[in-house]
This record gives structure tokens, C-alpha cells and sequence, in this order.
């Protein structure tokens, strides 16, 4: 992290108690409008329905309609949880000899594959994978929505025709990724300047910048007028599969057409008398378990000092390596079953979403289908591209996925955590559930509490605001770095989650995310 920073700075968020709905979501507009969406008589599905497709709009290279995911889902009249996967496949045409290796060692993206010749399954058309978000969401309607179809769709289309407001924080992200923007032609015409120059907000005028959305709305309206399938078997599906194909990748209508997102029974556990609940199969569901399983076997102590920090990073550490071994669609797994945005939602009943969606990297692919404005997803990154292991490259594979919604209940307490940021994804989940779990921590002390990053490596990252006696303890047993906190770029994952004890529901997001924000529905019902 940059010596520039400041050390004395200090931030905090409000965590809100109500009686009513919350959202927490990675950008505030996203959660204002699944908590309207709720105040209209919504439920948390409703919400977070809505959720989905606003922050799509407003975090577009987080996530959006081309990309994938999956949730978690409480429902509070049956007291039951369910999973929904609507996770990336790869193109029934996917070659893996076109993705030969190239010798230079290492990738610098995401995973540490290796490198592939002009980065072809990172970067552009022949990175992109199947999508599955809008049909997850058409699934998660037809099964439990309240609400119109089209009146969940009706903010996203809004911000959209609006666009999305160029400030500070977004400039800094498409800065970021400004050389890889600027190689697809519509991608440099959607975020760039002169197809090169990053929008920028001004540095001391009060801008109102903004980018052209408008082929997004024109597609989201398809949607809402439609329906999710739209997106797979209509005109919508067959130019973006169109549109790929014209830019060098494989992803065909045929592809769309075949793709259906599938609800799961979940990965259920006890931990320290806690009850969670998580994904199956090809996500970090089942590194979650194992992580908490090596850990149940230690002591970690009344408060979460060098013991409780040693056994997370020999936990996650254990688990992480036999996922890496171990974990693939091998056509055995599947009946089972970077950067990313999550959100989660509690309504007035109790029910509960847990919901994570991305695009892997930051702006996918960085690659724009011009047919229908769309950022497309690179999910073809999330296979090993070196053949014969269980997560190698192949035709119609599902993805691994990082993604690791959470349910819990502990001490009376009902909780919906997840987060995004790839492989830190994992570590954290374990972490906060065992704040939960292991030394009763309320939502407020969760989500300040400082964390370590375990991500399949050797080095622990710690977040150098833990006590001396805790780095010192873990630098004896593990390689370590020491990292601060910060908005850009982040460290650690990037969560959000809400809890409900003795019918009073809490929300809180990272702290450190300057759009992130928990929202309350409104008590007085207005939409």
C-alpha cells in the first residue's frame, strides 16, 4: 500500500437498526433501490432483483446482465435456505488448443495461471464465457417474486437512460484499466475519451460527467418487456452472441439458448454451535467448510487475538490448497450443484438474499457488445489453462467460481454476509462468520474488526491495525506482509451483509468503500 497515505485518518460507518427492510449494497443507489423496492411491498427477493440490475448500471465493470453469479436465499415461513447458481459455462466451441501457453511464467491478472499467449482467455472476445444472471434472475421471479418483472427492471433502465455520473472513484477505475479499455473499439467509446484519455471528474469544479448508457436501457427495456429468456433464445441473445463472434470469440446463440441457471440444495453445517449455509460445487462453498471444519479442532481463545489469527491462516491456508488441487468440473461435481459486487438484503418477515454477481475482472473482458451496450464477462479466466487438471480449460464447462454467499445463525442472531474481491472472497467469509460464531460480535463490530487476506499463496496478509501480538504470532508460522485498509485498491474483499436478532434488522458494507452503503426501507412505506 502507498507510504503516501495518511495514518491518522480514521473512518467508520453507521450501522442502522430498524424494525424494517435493509439493503447493503457496493453502491448506495443500487441499495436505495431495493429498499424502495421493498417500501412498494416487495419482498427480499423483489429487492434484490432490482438490486441486481441497477448495480450493473452503476458498477459496470463490476457486473452486469453479461455476467454470473450466485445466492443464497432464507425464507422465512419455512425456515429454509436454498442456493441459486447461476454461474458462467464455457462456449460449446472453446478450443483449449487456441490458449497456448506462452512460456513467460506467471499471468498478472487475477489467478496465478499460466500466462497465455496475448493473454487470450484475460483479455477480449475469446475470454468470454456463457452469461448467467439474467436467467438466474427470471428464475428467482418466477419462483418467488411479488412484484411486476418489469417494475424490478423499471430503476435499472432509469439510471441507465441517466448514466452513470463520472466522479472521483469512477474515474479512478476506468484509469485503472484505461490501456486494456482502449484495444476493443466500443469499450474506448463507452469509458474513454478519444478512445485513449480516461473520463475524468474535475478536480475542483463540480463536474457532471457521464457515460452513454443508453444502448444498456435499450437492452434492460428488452429485458422487462420480455422476460429474462430474452436474453438466451430472443433477438437480445442472438445479437450480443453476434456481436462476440464478430470480434474473434465462440460464444453462439445455440450457447445462449441452452443455458438455465439451477436452484441447488445448499451446503449446510454446524460450526462451534453456529448453524451456516453456503454453495455447493464449483464455488468457495465447500473451501468455506473446510477452512471452518480445520479450525473447529483449536482454541481460539475469548477474543480474536494471535490464537484466533493463527488458526484462520493455518484453516484457510489447508483448505486453499486442496481446493487448488482438487477442485474442477469434472462432469462428476457438476451434477452438485476479481473483481465482483455483492449485496444483501433482509425484509420486514425475516426472509433474506445473500447475493454475489460479477464479471470476474474489473470490466470483464474490456470488451463492449455494441448491439446491445453490454460489458461482457471473461469468465474463460476462471479455468487453469494447463491441460489435465481438474480445472482445466474445456468446451461447456462450468466455471469456478470465488464467489461464497453466506447464511448463518448464531446465539439467536440470523445473518446474510458475502463479499466481493476473488480469491480474498473466502478468507474473509471465514473470518466474519467466526467473529459471529466464535466471540458474538454485533454487525458494527464485524465489519471493523480488522482481517487477514489467505488467498492460495504462501504470504498471510494482515491488515497492519492488528495488535502487535497478532502479526508477531503470525510472521512466526506463515511468510507475511502487513497492508492498510484503503478504498483503491483493496487489500482485502470488499464485503456486505445484514443480520436480524429479536426482529430488529442491521446492515453494514466495507468501510471503506466510498459508494458502498446499507439503506433502510422507508417506514412509512413510500415507494
Amino acid at each position: 500500500m502507498s507510504v503516501n497515505l495518511s495514518r491518522t485518518a480514521v473512518t467508520r460507518k453507521t450501522v442502522i437498526e430498524t424494525e424494517f427492510g435493509v439493503v447493503a449494497a457496493q453502491h448506495r443507489l443500487a441499495a436505495q433501490a431495493g429498499a424502495d423496492v421493498l417500501a412498494a411491498g416487495g419482498d427480499a427477493v423483489d429487492a434484490a432483483i432490482a438490486t441486481s440490475f441497477a448495480i450493473g448500471v452503476l458498477e459496470p465493470w463490476m457486473s452486469g446482465p453479461a455476467g454470473g453469479g450466485a445466492l443464497m436465499l432464507w425464507r422465512a415461513d419455512t425456515g429454509a435456505a436454498q442456493g441459486l447458481n447461476y454461474g458462467m459455462r464455457a462456449p460449446a466451441a472453446l478450443d483449449p488448443t487456441d490458449y497456448p501457453l506462452s512460456g513467460k511464467g506467471v499471468a498478472g491478472d487475477l489467478f496465478p495461471w499460466d500466462e497465455v499467449v496475448d493473454n487470450r482467455n484475460v483479455q477480449g472476445a475469446t475470454a468470454v464465457a456463457v452469461p448467467g444472471l439474467v436467467d438466474g434472475m427470471g428464475q428467482l421471479h418466477a419462483r418467488f417474486g411479488k412484484l411486476p418483472w418489469a417494475d424490478l427492471l423499471a430503476p435499472a433502465i432509469a439510471f441507465a437512460r441517466e448514466g452513470l455520473l463520472i466522479d472521483w472513484y469512477a474515474a479512478l477505475v476506468i484509469a485503472s484499466t484505461t490501456r486494456e479499455l482502449a484495444k476493443d473499439p466500443d469499450a474506448a467509446a463507452l469509458f474513454l475519451e478519444d478512445g485513449q484519455w480516461p473520463r475524468t471528474s474535475g478536480w475542483t469544479a463540480l463536474a457532471d460527467q457521464r457515460l452513454d448508457q443508453s444502448r444498456m436501457a435499450d437492452s434492460l427495456s428488452r429485458i422487462a418487456l420480455h422476460g429474462a429468456r430474452e436474453m438466451y433464445d430472443g433477438e437480445l441473445g442472438a445479437s450480443m452472441a453476434a456481436d462476440i463472434r464478430a470480434k474473434g470469440g465462440c460464444l453462439s446463440h445455440d450457447d445462449l439458448r441452452a443455458y438455465h441457471a439451477r436452484f441447488c440444495a445448499p451446503l449446510s453445517f454446524d460450526y462451534r454451535g453456529a448453524r451456516l449455509h453456503t454453495m455447493p460445487g464449483l464455488t468457495a462453498g465447500p473451501t468455506f467448510r473446510r477452512a471452518l471444519d480445520l479450525m473447529a479442532r483449536r482454541d481460539l481463545g475469548q477474543a480474536p487475538g494471535a490464537a484466533a489469527f493463527t488458526a484462520y491462516a493455518d484453516g484457510l491456508s489447508g483448505a486453499y490448497a486442496e481446493r487448488l488441487a482438487n477442485m474442477g468440473d469434472t462432469g462428476e461435481t457438476e451434477a452438485h450443484a476479481g473483481c465482483t459486487t455483492h449485496f444483501s438484503v433482509v425484509d420486514r418477515q425475516g426472509n433474506m438474499v445473500s447475493q454475489t454477481q460479477t464479471l470476474l475482472s474489473v470490466f470483464g473482458a474490456r470488451v463492449v457488445s455494441p448491439s446491445t451496450g453490454l460489458v461482457m464477462n471473461n469468465g474463460v479466466m476462471w479455468f487453469d489453462p494447463v491441460p489435465g487438471r481438474p480445472n482445466s480449460l474445456g468446451p461447456g464447462k462450468a466455471c469456478l467460481m470465488n464467489v461464497c454467499p453466506i447464511l448463518g445463525e448464531a446465539d439467536g442472531a440470523r445473518f446474510a454476509f458475502g463479499a466481493s474481491g476473488g480469491r480474498k472472497i473466502v478468507s474473509a467469509m471465514v473470518q466474519m462468520a467466526s467473529f459471529v460464531a466464535d466471540f458474538g460480535m454485533d454487525m458494527e463490530a464485524c465489519f471493523h474488526h480488522p482481517r487477514i487476506d489467505v488467498s492460495g499463496g504462501e504470504t498471510v496478509v494482515a491488515d497492519e491495525t492488528l495488535p502487535a501480538g497478532v502479526i508477531e504470532a503470525l510472521a512466526a508460522t506463515h511468510p507475511l506482509c502487513t497492508a492498510r485498509r484503503g478504498p483503491f485498491p483493496y487489500a482485502f474483499a470488499c464485503p456486505a451483509g445484514v443480520m436480524r436478532k429479536a426482529g430488529i434488522n442491521t446492515g453494514c458494507t466495507e468501510i471503506m468503500s466510498p459508494w458502498g452503503d446499507a439503506i433502510c426501507e422507508d417506514p412509512e412505506g413510500n415507494p
